[in-house]
């Protein structure tokens, strides 16, 4: 299995958002997180597709839109325009979650669903044909620097299982990604529960060496593969 790690910008210093950008990039990331919150689905604000336009050329990357807004297909349309790459939203912040991912597949885009720790895992059932990611919420949504959740282990678990039974029935793999106090100590064991990509805030950013926190994140994945 393939590991990724999606540094989240929600983290990093605003005021040189470019320049932080380009140094995760170099530091290994192989996704850049961006984290859109509206005040409305999440009690707080962040940034809109003008900030992913703006910070597009320095991500040698692809683009992860986690949109935590509330309606959602407007914001869709917006963020294809800004240069996103993968885009997931909150099945409960659309009133057709078929059309809402219909509108990502067609601008060529990489879909996909968000699922809060309270979600059912039933919400993805009727839809794996047109996602290419499950994202799940180890933290309830709206701030950064929360801590893990351990509950999500077993919720990994059980999407990871369905995963592999699609994956067995179409051929098509789906990444399955988690978001919310991802860190060095624990992202083994979401990477053994099933998870492939990791969504990392404070855990990157807030640290002076990014290049040293990926490659331990990815030193210690392998480590427990191994055991």
């Amino acid at each position: 299995m393939d590991y990724r790690i999606a540094p989240s910008i929600l983290a990093a210093d605003f005021a040189r958002l470019g320049e932080e950008v380009s140094n995760v990039v170099a530091a290994g990331a192989d996704l850049i997180h961006f984290d859109v919150m509206d005040n409305h689905y999440v009690p707080n604000l962040s940034f809109g597709p003008m900030v992913c336009q703006a910070i597009k050329p320095h991500a040698a990357v692809p683009m992860d839109v986690h949109l935590m807004v509330e309606p959602v297909d407007d914001m869709i349309q917006a963020f294809i325009k800004a240069g996103a790459d993968i885009i997931t939203f909150h099945p409960e912040a659309s009133r057709h979650v078929h059309r809402s991912l219909s509108l990502i597949k067609s601008a060529g885009l990489q879909a996909g669903l968000v699922l809060n720790p309270a979600s059912p895992v039933c919400l993805l059932e009727n839809v794996l044909e047109q996602l290419d990611m499950v994202l799940l919420m180890s933290v309830n949504p709206g701030f950064g620097g929360q801590s893990f959740l351990p509950s999500s282990l077993n919720k990994i678990r059980q999407v990871r299982q369905m995963l592999d039974r699609h994956h067995a029935q179409s051929g098509r793999r789906i990444a399955l990604e988690v978001d919310g106090g991802i860190t060095p100590a624990n992202i083994a064991a979401a990477a053994q529960a099933g998870a492939d990509t990791f969504v990392a805030g404070s855990a990157i950013f807030g640290q002076q060496d990014y290049a040293a926190v990926i490659q331990t994140m990815r030193d210690n994945i392998a480590a427990a593969q191994q055991t």
